[in-house]
Order: C-alpha cells, then sequence, then structure tokens
C-alpha cells in the first residue's frame, strides 16, 4: 500500500517535481492526446496504477449498481409518480408535485425529482430513465470521497475509502433507488471535499461553494442537510489558516450561500398565492416551514411528527428501540455498521499520531470533518424518536468510507511504531468479531463465511502486530487480507442488495433477516420488514418465477409495473394485503381492467380519479400515465383537499372516478377530512367493481345524490 505523509498544498494541486524545477518540456501534444493521456495517466506525482485504478473502481462500481436495475420496477412509486408528473409539467417539476394536475405535493422539496424527471423527459418514462440518475450519483459519490482523501491521505487511502463506500449494503440499496437520500449523500460528502479544500488553502471561494451546496441539499431533504453544519463550522471556525476575523467572515458568507441557495425556492413556495399552487405535503397548514420544522424536523427528533401514523423510540416504540447502539442493533446493523467499529477506531488512533501539529495542519482537520459528521450523524440517528427508516443510514457511509481509508493509511505509514500497529491490528479484529456477529444474523445466507471472516479477520490482525518487522511484501500481503475480510461480509450483503428488486416506503439491504424492524406494515423486501423476518398477509416470499419483494411469492408483477415496467398488467384488483397500514407503504395493483376504465376519457378530466393516500394513488398514476389526485397526502392525513374543495372539484367535473380503500385516514393529530371525503362519497355516487377493486364514478350520482 502506497501512501503520502500529509502533502503541502500547491496552487491548483500542482506539486514540483524532483528538487522542485519545472519537468523537462517535452514535444508538443495536441489539445484532444492531452485530455486523453491526462484522464488515464492522472497527476504527476501520483505512481502509474493510481489513475487505471480509480477508473475501474468507478466503472465497477456504476456496472455493480446497474446490475439487475430494472427488478426494482417503480421502486418507491411515490416518488416515481412525482417524477412523472414533473416530466409532464413544468409547475409539478418546481413544486415536487405528486400529479401533473398539482394537486399536492411530496412530503420533501424537489430537488432529489428534478434530475429523475429531466431523464424522463429526455428518454421516456421507465423503470431504468428513473432509476440510472440515482445509479450515477452514487458513482459520483465514490469519486467525491476517493478525490478528498487522496488529496491528503494518498492514492491507494482513496482507492480503500472509495471500495469501502461501494460495497457498503445501504448504499447499494439507495443508489439504486429513487428516495431523496442518494442526492443527499452526494452533495453532504461533496460539501465536506469542499470544506477540506478550503481548511488547506484557506479560500473563501471553497467554504461559500459547501454553503450553496450544503443549501442545494436543504431542498433535497430539508433539515438533515444542516446535521454535519456544526461540526464543520467549528472545524473551519479553529482550523483554517488564516486570522481568526476572516474565518468568522468566511464562515458568514458560507451562511449566506446556504440561505439564498435553499431560500429562493422557500421564499417562491412562500409567496406563491396558495389557491394557485399544489398544496404542500405532510403540512397541516398548507406552509413549508411548518413541514420543514415541524413533520420534517424537530418532530423527528421528538417522535411528535403532526400527521404521522406513529413515532416514538425506547421500547415499543413504532420505529425501534433509540440509545447509543441503535446503529448496531438487528434492525439497522447490517445496513451500515460493518466497518463502524473500525472506523471509531482509527478515527481516534488517526487523530493521536497527528497530534502535536499546529493549529491548521490539513490532515487533522479533515480528520475532524469527516470524522465529526460522521459522529454527529450517527449521534443524531441513534436517539431520535420519530420516524426512522435504517436506509437513512446511507448518510453516513460516505463519512465512514472516509475516515477509514484516510485513519487505515495515516496508521500504516507508522506501522514501525507498536502504537500505530496494535492500532491497526485493532481495527481488523474489531472488523473480524463484529462481522462475525453480523453473519450470524442471516444464519442461512453463505453461513460458511463468518468463519472465513473471523480466521482471515484474525490471522490479518496478528501479522498486523508485527507490520513494522516484516519485509515490504509480506506486509502488504498482512494488509490485503486484512482488508478482503474486512469487505467479504458487506460485499456479500451487496451483493444480495443488487440481485433482488426492492419496492414501496420502507426498503432494507442484504438478504432476508438482515433487518427484523421495517416500521408499521413492514414492506419492500423479501422478509416484509416484520420482527423476526415474518410476512404479514400478502407478502410472501420471492418463488421461483422471479417474484419481487412484498409480492405473492409466485412470481407476479410489481404494483404498477408490466413486463416493459411501464403499465401496470399483474392481475385485477385494487389494494390488496402487500399494502401494510392500508396502502399507506405500498400501491396498489393496478389490473389491465381497471387501467382501462381509468383511462377511458381520461383527457376529459384534470384527474383521472382520485385516492385517499399517495402510494395508492400513485400506484394507478403510473398505470394509467393520468394524474390521480392523492386526499390526504401520503398518510391520508393532510386537510387536503377539504371536503368542500373536494365537492366543488366534482362539480365542476374535473374528477372522474373516486378509488375506494387505502391511507390512515387519520391519527397522530391529522386531519380526518380523507374520511369525510370517503363518507360523502360512498353515500351519493354508484359504484363500479373491477376485479377486487372498487371505484365510484363521481359523473354518476345515486339517487340519495
Amino acid at each position: 500500500m502506497t501512501t503520502h505523509h500529509g502533502p503541502a498544498t500547491y496552487e491548483g494541486d500542482a506539486r514540483p517535481a524532483g528538487d522542485g524545477a519545472p519537468p523537462p518540456a517535452g514535444p508538443p501534444r495536441s489539445p484532444a492526446r492531452a485530455l486523453t493521456g491526462g484522464l488515464l495517466r492522472g497527476r504527476p506525482e501520483d505512481p502509474r496504477w493510481a489513475r487505471p485504478a480509480l477508473l475501474c473502481l468507478l466503472s465497477a462500481t456504476a456496472l455493480l449498481y446497474l446490475w439487475n436495475l430494472s427488478a426494482s420496477g417503480w421502486a418507491n412509486s411515490f416518488y416515481s409518480a412525482a417524477v412523472q408528473a414533473g416530466s409532464q409539467s413544468w409547475k409539478a417539476f418546481f413544486f415536487g408535485s405528486l400529479d401533473a394536475g398539482n394537486a399536492i405535493t411530496v412530503d420533501k422539496p424537489p430537488a432529489a425529482l428534478w434530475p429523475m424527471a429531466l431523464s424522463v423527459r429526455a428518454f421516456g418514462l421507465s423503470s431504468w430513465s428513473v432509476l440510472v440518475p440515482e445509479v450515477l450519483m452514487g458513482t459520483a459519490t465514490v469519486a467525491v470521497v476517493h478525490a478528498a482523501v487522496r488529496r491528503r491521505s494518498g492514492p491507494a487511502a482513496g482507492l480503500v475509502a472509495g471500495t469501502v463506500l461501494a460495497l457498503t449494503p445501504v448504499a447499494a440499496l439507495m443508489f439504486r433507488f429513487d428516495n431523496p437520500d442518494a442526492l443527499l449523500a452526494l452533495l453532504m460528502s461533496l460539501a465536506c471535499y469542499l470544506v477540506v479544500r478550503a481548511l488547506e488553502d484557506g479560500r473563501t471561494k471553497w467554504l461559500v461553494w459547501a454553503g450553496a451546496v450544503i443549501g442545494f441539499a436543504f431542498l433535497t431533504k430539508t433539515l438533515q442537510a444542516f446535521l454535519i453544519l456544526p461540526p464543520l463550522a467549528l472545524v473551519h471556525g479553529v482550523c483554517a489558516p488564516v486570522r481568526l476575523g476572516k474565518r468568522l467572515g468566511q464562515l458568514a458568507l458560507a451562511a449566506a450561500a446556504i440561505v439564498v441557495s435553499g431560500g429562493w425556492w422557500v421564499a417562491v413556495v412562500e409567496l406563491w398565492p396558495a389557491s394557485s399552487r399544489p398544496y404542500v405535503g405532510g403540512s397541516q397548514n398548507n406552509s413549508f416551514l411548518e413541514l420543514t420544522f415541524g413533520y420534517n424536523g424537530l418532530g423527528r427528533l421528538s417522535g411528535e411528527e403532526t400527521g404521522s401514523v406513529g413515532g416514538g423510540g425506547g421500547p415499543g416504540g413504532q420505529w425501534g428501540e433509540t440509545g447509543w447502539d441503535r446503529m448496531f442493533g438487528s434492525e439497522t446493523g447490517g445496513q451500515i455498521s460493518w466497518l463502524l467499529p473500525a472506523a471509531l477506531i482509527l478515527l481516534a488512533a488517526g487523530l493521536v499520531a497527528v497530534r502535536g501539529r499546529g493549529r491548521t495542519d490539513a490532515t487533522r482537520a479533515s480528520f475532524l470533518v469527516w470524522g465529526g459528521s460522521l459522529v454527529t450523524t450517527a449521534a443524531v440517528f441513534s436517539y431520535m424518536a420519530g420516524i426512522f427508516h435504517q436506509y437513512y443510514t446511507v448518510a453516513l457511509a460516505p463519512y465512514l468510507a472516509a475516515v477509514v481509508g484516510m485513519g487505515a493509511a495515516t496508521l500504516w505509514e507508522r506501522r514501525e511504531r507498536s502504537g500505530a500497529s496494535l492500532a491497526l491490528a485493532a481495527a481488523v479484529t474489531a472488523t473480524a468479531a463484529w462481522g462475525y456477529v453480523l453473519l450470524t444474523r442471516t444464519p442461512a445466507y453463505v453461513p460458511w463465511l463468518k468463519w472465513l471472516v473471523l480466521a482471515g479477520g484474525l490471522t490479518a490482525a496478528l501479522g498486523l502486530v508485527f507490520a513494522g518487522r516484516l519485509g515490504r511484501r509480506p506486509a502488504l500481503a498482512v494488509a490485503g487480507l486484512g482488508l478482503v475480510t474486512a469487505l467479504a461480509g458487506p460485499a456479500a450483503y451487496t451483493l444480495s442488495t443488487v440481485q433482488t428488486g426492492h419496492s414501496g416506503s420502507i426498503v432494507t439491504a442484504g438478504p432476508a433477516g438482515a433487518s427484523t424492524m421495517g416500521g408499521p406494515g413492514g414492506g419492500g423486501r423479501r422478509d416484509g420488514g416484520f420482527p423476526g423476518g415474518a410476512n404479514p398477509p400478502g407478502q410472501g416470499q420471492a418463488g421461483p418465477g422471479g417474484g419481487v419483494p412484498g409480492g405473492d411469492g409466485q412470481g407476479g408483477a410489481l404494483p404498477g409495473k408490466g413486463a416493459d415496467g411501464r403499465a401496470g398488467t399483474a392481475g385485477e384488483g385494487g389494494p390488496t394485503g402487500r399494502q401494510g397500514a392500508g396502502g399507506l407503504l405500498d400501491g396498489a395493483q393496478v389490473g389491465s381492467e381497471a387501467k382501462e376504465l381509468l383511462e377511458a376519457d381520461a383527457g376529459g378530466y384534470t384527474w383521472a380519479a382520485a385516492a385517499v393516500g399517495s402510494q395508492n394513488a400513485a400506484s394507478y398514476q403510473l398505470a394509467t400515465g393520468e394524474p390521480v389526485m392523492a386526499i390526504g397526502g401520503f398518510n391520508g392525513t393532510d386537510p387536503s383537499p377539504t371536503p368542500a374543495r373536494f365537492k366543488e372539484y366534482v362539480e365542476e367535473g374535473r374528477i372522474h372516478y373516486f378509488i375506494s380503500g387505502g391511507g390512515m385516514g387519520g391519527g397522530m393529530g391529522g386531519s380526518g377530512t380523507a374520511s369525510q371525503i370517503t363518507s360523502w362519497v360512498e353515500a351519493n355516487f354508484t359504484k363500479v367493481t373491477v376485479g377486487s377493486a372498487t371505484f365510484y364514478d363521481l359523473t354518476r350520482p345515486t339517487d340519495a345524490g
């Protein structure tokens, strides 16, 4: 393993060759040849293998994440429907509407939807056009983490960090899925990289750019983007290589960049007349600020998310027990924690190794940036009492990977010192032991692997104790063995993840049993996300016919997904047992007859239908390509539309059908307007049954109406 000792930073990242004299000029090259040569060869100071190895890493990551991509169909149909709407209506694109009729938005700001909607506009609606942008974000995140680590610790450390990130199971899950977390992870990684650049040379522009990136991340997933602000601001305020007054001024400018980058869209939404824009989904007062600081903000910490189906951590909580060990528990451990013990050991040992350096030492500052982001985010996730899903932990993956790469390189170059070699051995021992524990949680999945990980890891750890006394080749062999055994467990879970389709609102990585908690109703994977891996009614194991998670175990298609990943042809009927929680977490199976019913004369209406709950509405919208109104938003608990407004829509002939079933209808302080609308429709309009699905024709009132 080749590393380098905390390099000095030069203008434009150019470092002098040899004794500082410029290299001799060679024959002139054409611009195209120079560009190709630079791409393949990389920086002059890097070893010849560095750039080809990076290109191989990025290519392998992209291919891994692209593998079997269409198996997930629409993935989270909640967001796929919003992507579809954004590809049909620029107004829906801007606001993040769930439907092209602009009735209601998703319960997040729209930045994560924009790349996917542009892809669908360019290539047409399909599972691939929705999900490929996520794969590209994942590959870009690996590149950013590699670049950041390479700057301080050398190309070998960058490759280790990039590989750790690419093979983290939850990363392989979310960089193939349409939730906002993929873009958030990319932007948070980029923000850390830019702060590291600012800490190297003290230039204001890097910190301002970091602020702009964090502001855009706010438009991706609101306040989660701000979790790393305290460590980033503190590290720059203390360690930046400029005088104190300038440091404070730079932080003020970065804060202004955050406000401008994230605030422009918020200002437009808040100032736009509410009557001519979609309702802000997830809020109770049609306010994005309320959504930000309530349901998506402080409510996630306290568990008091108004309109939620129930929060609360601790014993008996809906979203798992909170506490310092939450990241290691049976609900979350297999997603992210494989190298978390090693990362904490390497972070502490790395900081000890660079102690005594000056205030402005860039290597120590980089440790603090990535390590501070890791510890802060993990602490918030561990103790938040509100809605928590295992896939949130993808936010930790870039920080963890960077700390592992930097820490391993820093200790490796000091391996002749007993403290460094013992710390390396401790990190490998902890990884092997913890990998063994995690693999025992899925005893039916490659049962021999846990013994290989344990034996190989302990052997490598023993060798690392004496790494400083070994020759270069034996020492590299020992280090290689440690790296391979450390990555064997997460790599196996990652391969299981990419071989399996994932759909619904709650998804987890790894084989069946890798996570035992999925929230109310489970959903989204083979084991249904229920404690103990039990399957709720209608959520069987994937069958030999190519079944999908949450399917019927007989190889049935995804809801709203036919052979081409678009039209719903998965049998007749509407909401089924596979939805969980009344269709809250996953949508309906849409049969061909139901699809034909909704498509008939759909062009004459603003909405082909209305349904309670966003997932229910999204399934029909994706199946038909026509706007479907989601009454009550995601949970069916938002007061949108009001009963009076819904009646106006019906009287104006803007909605054709009402789809029976779906959503929660109320709870946790949410509105009960969805149940009021349902009761009014059932009492006043003609019922139409197609297969097992029930519709009400809003153009055909009954005698009572």
